[in-house]
């Protein structure tokens, strides 16, 4: 779940965003649209709690991240929050397995292999495990990134610009493993982009339900 009311974020050298007021429930999508610039990066950093607000209340997960001091949003961050951020930061001079193994210790949860073995192998990757990230393509370090972003199994998947530089096929497949692996955790999920071709991606109805509209759309213009 997030909720957001008065968002407001003030850069001291720029312009302060005011966001809009929006709900979204646990287990649906939202997508985050708008050009470049419009502020959609700011809104992910401040769900994840990455950044504090200048104004307003956020929740997210049970959360009030509004009110989390910095050690506090660390630890709950590595809890909540799975994030697949545009450029992937996969260590160079670790295997794939080492690099999510180092997502665990940041976290202070103990190396478990097992489950590594688990995210990989559900995101169709396992075979890489011993591989650098300099030895895969970018469709492979994108799942790689992914298994990292939802090792912990997070309540809340963050995708910033999952399809940018990619390919139709490429760009669907992409927004299909996010639907996916969201689904199957039953985690929120937030992609924000500005493709317009995301949307006609995501299918009205992901969840069997008929009739079930889980997409919500949050336009920000600046």
């Amino acid at each position: 779940m997030i909720r957001c009311q008065g968002l407001r974020y003030a850069y001291s050298d720029g312009p302060t965003l005011q966001f809009p007021d929006v709900q979204v429930p646990q287990g649906a999508v939202l997508l985050l649209s708008g050009p470049s610039g419009c502020g959609k990066s700011t809104w992910l950093a401040l769900v994840a709690a990455l950044m504090s607000p200048t104004a307003g209340q956020l929740w997210v997960a049970g959360e009030a991240v509004h009110a989390l001091k910095k050690v506090a949003s660390d630890a709950w961050r590595a809890r909540a929050i799975g994030f697949l951020p545009q450029k992937l930061h996969l260590s160079a001079a670790m295997s794939v397995q080492q690099n999510l193994a180092m997502a665990q210790w940041a976290s202070g949860v103990p190396t478990d292999s097992a489950r590594i073995a688990q995210a990989l192998q559900a995101l169709g990757v396992a075979e890489l495990a011993e591989r650098l990230p300099s030895q895969l393509s970018g469709g492979q370090a994108q799942r790689v990134a992914l298994a990292r972003a939802v090792l912990l199994q997070p309540q809340v998947i963050l995708a910033d610009e999952p399809t940018a530089s990619l390919d139709d096929e490429a760009a669907a497949d992409a927004v299909g493993l996010l639907l996916a692996t969201a689904k199957a955790q039953a985690a929120t999920l937030v992609i924000a982009t500005h493709d317009a071709r995301v949307a006609g991606l995501i299918p009205a109805q992901i969840d069997g339900r008929k009739g079930f509209q889980p997409l919500q759309l949050l336009r920000h213009q600046l």
